[in-house]
């Protein structure tokens, strides 16, 4: 799979692409990315790449022309490109697993207000958000997409590693534990040394039920109309909200006897 990554600051994006899993993709040839200056493709001796905005309002627009020419030096009409801004569709698991099939990924990384809306028209596929926030670095959200989608990818890390991840059923991942077996006066939870794998799986099929009813109650709802959950888990639904109720709601005073 490949990326490639039109910016103004480069060097942002490089770092990502040179360290960790990311480097050892690319060394196998898994992964593969181009780098692109927009600046490059700026007609005048500042390399200029924005102006002001027509019916006015502050800040600066990305200009047309230096976007579109390196948008066309990379083939994008041929490719997948995704434009990354506040105000695009919001990425999830399911959309980076998607994204994940595709060959080439061409990403559009915004500055100051933005791009022109005739480049989004004329060019992009899909407008994507990283959340419900506003950064003024297009080159850090297009790496976080890009992180979401490369480990996907076959081959980057283990079919195993992905199964039981935060999504990839409509739940949050279970806590873990490593060495050693008591920190500063916490230990590991004793299932965990039983060497009990029917209870292991038990106990952490009912933590990522409780940690997503506590952090994403939403999840559950979506699982539940989607059918992902097992009978098994509606159980432990039952449980773990009939505990709920025992401990934080005031028990009734008995009537006393006259």
């Amino acid at each position: 799979m490949k990326f490639t990554v039109l910016t103004l600051f480069p060097d942002i994006v490089k770092a990502f692409f040179e360290n960790s899993i990311m480097a050892k993709a690319v060394k196998k040839e898994i992964i593969a990315y181009d780098l692109v200056n927009i600046r490059d493709f700026a007609y005048d001796k500042h390399h200029c790449c924005d102006d002001g905005t027509y019916g006015g309002g502050a800040g600066q627009l990305m200009l047309c022309e230096p976007l579109a020419n390196a948008l066309d030096s990379v083939n994008a009409k041929k490719k997948y490109v995704i434009y990354v801004t506040p105000s695009g569709k919001k990425l999830t698991q399911k959309v980076a697993e998607e994204l994940s099939h595709k060959d080439e990924l061409v990403f559009i990384c915004g500055r100051y207000e933005g791009i022109d809306q005739r480049i989004i028209d004329s060019y992009v596929d899909l407008e994507l958000s990283i959340g419900d926030y506003v950064m003024s670095s297009g080159e850090v959200a297009a790496t976080v997409v890009i992180d979401t989608v490369y480990r996907l990818v076959d081959g980057v890390i283990s079919h195993e590693s992905l199964q039981e991840e935060s999504y990839c059923d409509g739940l949050l991942e279970y806590p873990q534990y490593t060495h050693p077996e008591e920190w500063r006066g916490m230990k590991v939870p004793a299932v965990l040394l039983s060497g009990n794998h029917e209870e292991i799986r038990k106990w952490r099929l009912k933590k990522r039920l409780m940690k997503t009813m506590a952090n994403r109650p939403d999840l559950i709802c979506e699982a539940r109309m989607k059918g992902q959950l097992s009978l098994e888990a509606e159980m432990m639904i039952e449980e773990i909200t009939e505990s709920f109720f025992d401990k934080h709601l005031p028990k009734k005073k008995k009537k006393s006897k006259k």
